[in-house]
C-alpha cells in the first residue's frame, strides 16, 4: 500500500515543521532576528486515469481522473523580514534600524557579512565593533577622550571631546538592503552573506530612500510571536499524529490481508 510512505513523508515534513518552530522559539530574545517559515508542496501523482482520456468509441471524455498523490516534501524555509519590536537600553552603542536594510560587517576573511543585530561596542582601539569584534563598515573609531557619543537617524556619528563643547563628526554609517532579503545566506551569530539568490546589495545613508532609519539606544528584538509560534506547534504536532495514525491503520489493513485464509 502506498499509504505506509505517503504517510511516512507527511511525518517527516510536519518533523521539520516543528523543528523550524522550535528555532524560532529558542531565538525570540535574540536581538535582530527574524522568524522563519517552512512550506510544503505536494510529489507527484500516479495516474489511474487520465483526466481528458477517452472512455468510448463514440470519443466521450472523462471529465475528471483519477489521480493518487504520492505525498508531500519541503519547499522551502522562508525567512519572515518583518520589523521587530524596539527595545529600550540607553546604551550609546547600541543602534536598532527601522525599516529596510543591513549593518555591512567586516569578517576576519575581507568578506563583508550583514546584520540587523545592532549591539555594537568599541574594541581597544575604539573602533565600532560587534559582540565578536567584527568591525562595523564603513569603519568608525571613537576617540579615547570622547565623553559622549550621538549617532543620529541618520547615521552621522559625532562625539564630544573632553574639555570640549561643540560636537566634532567622526563618521558616517551605511546601510545595505537588498532585493531579495529571504535569499541572504545566515552564517549564524547574527550574520549572514549574500547569495545569488538575495542578489547584490545597495548601499547607501540611513533614513535615505530606500533605507531604513537608525535610532541610538534601542534594539530591534526578534519578530517571533510566541502566541502564533504555539498555535502552529499544536496543528504541526496535531497533524503528525494524524499521519501515524494513518500508518497505524495501514499497518492494520494489512495484518488482515494477510490473516484471509
Amino acid at each position: 500500500m502506498q499509504s505506509l510512505s505517503i504517510a511516512a513523508t507527511g511525518m517527516m515534513a510536519q518533523q521539520l515543521n516543528v523543528e523550524v518552530i522550535s528555532n524560532n522559539v529558542a531565538n525570540m530574545s535574540t536581538a535582530g532576528f527574524k522568524r522563519q517559515k517552512a512550506t510544503f508542496q505536494d510529489l507527484m501523482y500516479q495516474d489511474l486515469k487520465r483526466v481528458g482520456s477517452t472512455s468510448s468509441d463514440s470519443g466521450t471524455i472523462v471529465p475528471a481522473g483519477v489521480q493518487v498523490g504520492m505525498g508531500v516534501r519541503t519547499a522551502a524555509v522562508t525567512r519572515i523580514a518583518a520589523q521587530g519590536n524596539l527595545d529600550i537600553t540607553e546604551n550609546d552603542y547600541d543602534l536598532a534600524i527601522q525599516g529596510r536594510g543591513y549593518f555591512r560587517i567586516q569578517m576576519p576573511s575581507g568578506d563583508d557579512a550583514f546584520t540587523r543585530a545592532g549591539n555594537f561596542s568599541t574594541s581597544a582601539t575604539g573602533q565600532l565593533v560587534t559582540a565578536d569584534g567584527y568591525t562595523v563598515q564603513p569603519g568608525i573609531t571613537i576617540p579615547s577622550n570622547a565623553i559622549d557619543v550621538s549617532i543620529n537617524a541618520q547615521g552621522l556619528v559625532q562625539v564630544t571631546l573632553s574639555g570640549q563643547t561643540d560636537p566634532q563628526t567622526v563618521g558616517q554609517l551605511e546601510l545595505a538592503a537588498f532585493q531579495n532579503p529571504a535569499g541572504l545566506d545566515p552564517l549564524g551569530d547574527n550574520l549572514f552573506m549574500e547569495s545569488a539568490a538575495s542578489g547584490t546589495p545597495t548601499t547607501g545613508s540611513p533614513a535615505s530612500d530606500g533605507f531604513g532609519s537608525l535610532l541610538q539606544g534601542y534594539l530591534e528584538t526578534s519578530n517571533v510571536n510566541a502566541v502564533s509560534e504555539i498555535t502552529n506547534l499544536i496543528t504541526a504536532q496535531r497533524a503528525y499524529e494524524m499521519n501515524a495514525k494513518m500508518i497505524t491503520a495501514t499497518d492494520e489493513m494489512l495484518s488482515v490481508t494477510s490473516n484471509l485464509r
